[in-house]
């Protein structure tokens, strides 16, 4: 018997390896997006059709920052996209990633992968992921968006296999997404797979991009629990693989943000292709300097200490913490518990979605609490809401908020970001101070009834002390900009 979890598709890596990555703040794997391009128009894309293409990295920025993640330590580049077949340097990039002694993983829908390319693929030994997500003609065509599709990728897999696809040297992987329409087919689909040897990567689909318009797709996460028990039951009865279901892969586990990291065309590190909230880009900062700095990246590879919710005190919780993606698509909350596992089923009223008030996320009370709702979470970033009323401190008799209100505005914007990531850690009373104040610019005066979005950002930190960027603004009008240094425990 062997166990699927070891190294399924070569996807994952030792936990030694993985717990070492994250004490040292390293790298295993990085994901790379040579550029957002595609010819197909899939449903289920995490890129929606509208995405920005400009501004793309140039060749060289690509290669310098896969070198500056080969000196954190990663062993893997994986290809994704758009399409990396319409790219045209997809070939002098693989040539570039292997000559480094790096494995190369590369998502395809099988545009451009003729006998040529194919036998180019298999000579670098580049392990292929090819999408394929049914065996019927018309249906693929549908959840790819592109008549035709069908062909394209049935004629991708009979290259690929004559160029000598799989091998030991040269996976050949098929990916595949979950969805309503072709639920029903996937175990026969999984065999077929198992009995070429080709490795079944089937996952759930993220609730993002295109897929957040397309509700059509989305299949009950009892269903889902359900053919994740009966493929765990045909490895385990027909090929000896014994794995445990858990979302969002099938005999897999994802816990790449413990190692691993997206960089976009844009240039943008990002978690990965969920949690897309960009932590810095490359084009301002070195790799090793934005993972270092990033709270984002820090919470995620301490998991086990920072999620919230059902998640947190889940017994699988030491090797499980279900879709961080989907939960953030879902929550807006990185941290939050992931809404579509089916072990949270009955306890999806113990989640918490944005936006949210901030009752309980700052220490100060009624009529000192001045700000009223979180409305978003980023890296070291938020944004706040409130609406100035009558009742409120620093409101005078004519309707004016006083302008010394704009800091305390800010620090409680601050403390809102700082209590909500502390949900469901500490029980202990939040503690913060507001230490000082520099470049305070006042723009505008606020009256009763103005609603007020407080955007700030924490762009250093020593410790317990951080110093924020803070801005107001009233609809699209600037009220106040400075900067504060808080403390917080």
């Amino acid at each position: 018997m062997s166990n699927c979890h070891s190294r399924v598709g070569n996807f994952e890596f030792s936990k030694p390896d993985i717990e070492k990555a994250c004490e040292t703040g390293g790298l295993l794997s990085m994901e790379v997006e040579f550029s957002l391009r595609c010819n197909f128009h899939c449903p289920y894309c995490y890129v929606p059709d509208n995405a920005f293409l400009q501004h793309e990295l140039t060749r060289e920025e690509i290669c310098d920052t896969i070198l500056q993640a080969k000196d954190l330590g990663a062993r893997r580049i994986i290809v994704l996209g758009g399409e990396p077949m319409v790219y045209p340097y997809t070939m002098e990039m693989i040539k570039f990633i292997r000559g480094r002694d790096l494995e190369v993983e590369m998502f395809t829908n099988g545009f451009n992968i003729t006998d040529y390319t194919a036998k180019q693929l298999f000579d670098y030994k580049v392990n292929v992921v090819l999408k394929m997500n049914t065996f019927d003609r018309d249906l693929q065509d549908m959840l790819t968006g592109e008549k035709g599709s069908y062909k394209i990728i049935q004629d991708a897999l009979v290259s690929l296999k004559q160029a000598g696809y799989p091998s030991g040297d040269a996976h050949l992987i098929v990916s595949t997404i979950i969805c309503r329409l072709n639920i029903e087919e996937l175990p026969k689909m999984w065999q077929w797979l198992r009995d070429q040897q080709i490795i079944p990567y089937f996952e759930m689909i993220t609730p993002q991009g295109n897929a957040k318009e397309n509700e059509w797709l989305h299949v009950d996460s009892k269903r889902v629990r359900d053919l994740f028990l009966d493929l765990e039951k045909i490895d385990r009865e027909k090929y000896g693989y014994i794995w445990e279901s858990q979302p969002p892969l099938v005999a897999n586990k994802c816990l790449r943000h413990k190692f691993s990291c997206l960089l976009t065309s844009q240039g943008y590190i990002m978690p990965c292709v969920g949690i897309n909230i960009p932590v810095g880009n490359i084009r301002q900062q070195k790799l090793k300097e934005i993972i270092s700095e990033s709270e984002a990246i820090e919470d995620l590879r301490n998991h086990k200490a920072t999620i919230k919710g059902p998640c947190h005190s889940c017994e699988k919780a030491d090797s499980c913490y279900g879709c961080r993606g989907a939960a953030y698509q879902l929550t807006g909350d990185y941290l939050a518990s992931d809404p579509l596992c089916w072990h949270n089923i009955e306890r999806l009223g113990q989640i918490r979605y944005l936006p949210t008030q901030t009752k309980d996320l700052i220490p100060q009370e009624l009529p000192m609490r001045i700000v009223h709702r979180l409305l978003e979470v980023g890296d070291r970033r938020a944004k706040v809401e409130t609406q100035v009323s009558h009742d409120m401190p620093f409101v005078s008799k004519d309707g004016l908020l006083d302008e010394v209100s704009y800091l305390e505005l800010m620090a409680q914007a601050m403390a809102a970001l700082h209590g909500f990531k502390q949900v469901d850690k500490s029980k202990s009373m939040l503690e913060g101070f507001l230490l000082g104040a520099k470049n305070i610019k006042i723009f505008k005066r606020v009256h009763v009834g103005d609603i007020l979005t407080i955007s700030v950002f924490k762009y250093a930190r020593y410790g317990e002390f951080g110093i924020v960027k803070a801005s107001i603004a009233r609809d699209k009008d600037l009220v106040a900009e400075g900067e504060i240094k808080i403390w917080h425990k």
